[in-house]
């Protein structure tokens, strides 16, 4: 018995029972378009933690200022000063791990442009900062070298500060205040979207930082050369903890701080962070998986189930063609046949439809999606597999059949 024989036998055997093959598909095509649907919502999920990855810059590391503890009330964390410039330059002097270092501060303030304002917090950086952060100048010059020096009167601005205030109006070249304090915009950074905490990362305004400190926060009765944190780049992200180790002993050796003694400053590592949300998404993509998983093992002993039934169905007429010379392999080939086409069919229905539901829940919902062809064919060549493991108990139960004793079975 040919192959073609088998396969045209199996397909006449189907279409004599069509609503329960169609029935019986129903288990792998659920299966199917699950496993898709829900790997593609995993995907895109760590997708976008990849991108807040880039947005917050992989090898950083966030030094803040310290709360105040007095009376037995704690302060939050930044709102004193304890970071200075000298402790960013004896970093960037004795760390040579330490490839790039900016101290900074901030603040927030009305923005006024004509009859036009924005209420947005504004941030005093030194050069660096733009480096560490992934920060372009889109259009403009952007701070340059002496205007750190200088304590210029000049703003970098972000794309959502430049459509709040200018509209299409082209903004460099042109006065703004923060506050009551005017600056000549010398320049407007390259978009960066939405971050990965959901954020507006383009709703920024930046100034240098000595322009801060003089124009900006000259009553904040600060002392002076302080700081609110101190941004660093680490040149290689193996080198993230040992780098945090020593800032942290460079710091308390310059604050005089006691063995035992807390902190007054902190120092975050974004990696860390990042790594751990990372591997809480990995892990829910794998609990989606194996939910989608299961889904496609119940339809595999649905297609069991119906198969076994066919053969209890099918005794006289597997006697028959025994009879007529089909041998145990003819018997079992056709019967593995029909399950493989049952889990086949319905793992390209369930194919269209997973895939037609994840473009669907990335257009509609809220979940980030990412379609991958590679869990689309897996997925595809799975439906077969599971035709053909749960399909074989049945064919093998067929096959073992005693030819004279199936005759003998009245249907």
């Amino acid at each position: 018995m040919t192959w073609n024989d088998t396969l045209r036998t199996a397909v006449f055997a189907l279409r004599g029972n069509w609503m329960r093959s169609t029935l019986t598909s129903l288990g792998v095509i659920i299966g199917i378009a699950a496993v898709i649907v829900m790997v593609s919502v995993g995907q895109g999920t760590q997708a976008e933690i990849d991108k807040m990855v880039s947005g917050l810059g992989a090898n950083r590391l966030d030094i803040s200022s310290g709360a105040p503890n007095t009376g037995g009330i704690r302060g939050g964390a930044g709102s004193q000063a304890t970071l200075t410039d000298g402790d960013a330059l004896a970093i960037r002097e004795q760390i040579p791990e330490v490839q790039y270092v900016a101290a900074g501060t901030r603040g927030n303030a009305q923005i006024v442009y004509a009859e036009n304002n924005w209420s947005t917090n504004w941030q005093g950086v030194q050069p660096d900062f733009f480096e560490i952060n992934g920060w372009k100048i889109g259009a403009g010059t952007g701070l340059e070298p002496g205007d750190y020096t200088s304590a210029a009167k000049v703003v970098v601005i972000g794309e959502t500060i430049r459509r709040e205030l200018f509209g299409e109006e082209d903004p460099l070249g042109q006065s703004l205040r923060i506050g009551k304090v005017p600056f000549r915009v010398v320049g407007v950074l390259a978009p960066k979207g939405q971050g990965g905490f959901g954020q507006d990362q383009d709703d920024v305004i930046m100034v240098p930082l000595e322009t801060a400190r003089r124009r900006l926060t000259g009553a904040s009765g600060a002392p002076p050369g302080t700081v609110r944190q101190i941004a660093l780049g680490v040149t290689r992200s193996e080198d993230l903890s040992f780098v945090q180790e020593e800032v942290e002993a460079l710091l308390r050796e310059r604050h005089k701080i006691a063995a035992g003694a807390e902190d007054d400053f902190s120092v975050r590592n974004i990696s860390e962070i990042v790594a751990t949300r990372t591997q809480t998404t990995r892990i829910m993509s794998l609990l989606l998986g194996a939910v989608a998983g299961i889904s496609l093992i119940v339809g595999g002993i649905g297609i069991m189930n119906i198969m076994l039934v066919s053969v209890t169905e099918r005794i006289r007429e597997i006697g028959l063609r025994m009879a007529v010379g089909a041998g145990p392999r003819d018997i079992q080939r056709q019967f593995l046949t029909e399950a493989m086409l049952i889990s086949f069919g319905g793992g390209i229905i369930g194919t269209l439809i997973g895939i037609a539901g994840a473009l669907l829940a990335g257009k509609l919902g809220s979940l980030p999606v990412l379609l991958d062809w590679h869990v689309v064919a897996l997925a595809a060549g799975c439906s077969v597999a599971t035709g053909l493991f749960f399909g074989f108990y049945p064919a093998r139960k067929a096959a073992q059949l005693d030819p004279i004793e199936a005759l003998r079975h009245q249907g």
